[in-house]
């Protein structure tokens, strides 16, 4: 492998990581199942392979496409935002009950519940469109031949390496969720991050929209 390469597949995985590794409800949602230990590798692989297939349609062009199309952003921001509103609100009322790891784990989703709501926190995020299709696609223009392919590889490992790390990591942390509080405090922690979310995309398509003012100004 040429030097050329290597830079470019180690520049596509450091920015395709600083993309992923953040708190979100996508993370949110496969820490959960991974300190329950469940469907954590069906998810785990959606959640990587639903990245490769956006970064790879970024990096064939497709960012244009999103960029001229402004509505389906529009329509997913809305989307996005009701789901994560009530995802929220069920996770705060989940915090509400006396749990444990073993009671979390025997009222578990179930796997089709699971895949529908990996898919609807992926694909329904405008975050994800914006940052992988457009924000990634954008910057491979910067690599030719062999080196664009590389830069692309490099963001797909990075998703895979994060997301498999995250889901069978989160394994690790069994032991404090042993304790009803813990549950608790996660389930909380979870209906914050979907509502804070949830309010972000809302507050930043109006403020786009001209409907508020930029903080400041």
């Amino acid at each position: 492998m040429s030097v050329a390469l290597l830079e470019a597949g180690v520049a596509g995985f450091l920015l395709g990581g600083s993309l992923i590794i953040a708190i979100g409800a996508q993370n949110a949602f496969v820490l959960k199942l991974g300190i329950i230990r469940k469907h954590v590798f069906p998810v785990t692989m959606i959640c990587a392979l639903s990245d490769a297939v956006l970064i790879i349609a970024g990096i064939a062009g497709f960012g244009i496409l999103v960029k001229s199309a402004p509505g389906l952003i529009v329509i997913v921001t809305y989307l996005g935002a009701a789901f994560l509103f009530v995802y929220g609100a069920m996770a705060f009322a989940r915090s509400a009950k006396v749990q444990t790891l073993q009671t979390a784990n025997v009222s578990a989703t179930s796997l089709s519940k699971a895949v529908i709501t990996i898919l609807s926190l992926t694909f329904l995020n405008p975050h994800v469109y914006l940052d992988t299709v457009v924000l990634l696609g954008s910057l491979s223009t910067a690599y030719v031949g062999g080196a664009k392919l590389a830069f692309g590889a490099g963001a797909t490992m990075a998703s895979f390496v994060w997301f498999f790390v995250l889901g069978y990591g989160a394994r690790l942390l069994g032991p404090i969720f042993e304790k009803p509080f813990s549950w608790r405090v996660l389930e909380f922690s979870i209906g914050v991050v979907m509502w804070a979310i949830a309010a972000k995309l809302l507050y930043s398509h109006f403020q786009a929209s001209g409907f508020l003012s930029p903080a400041g100004s």
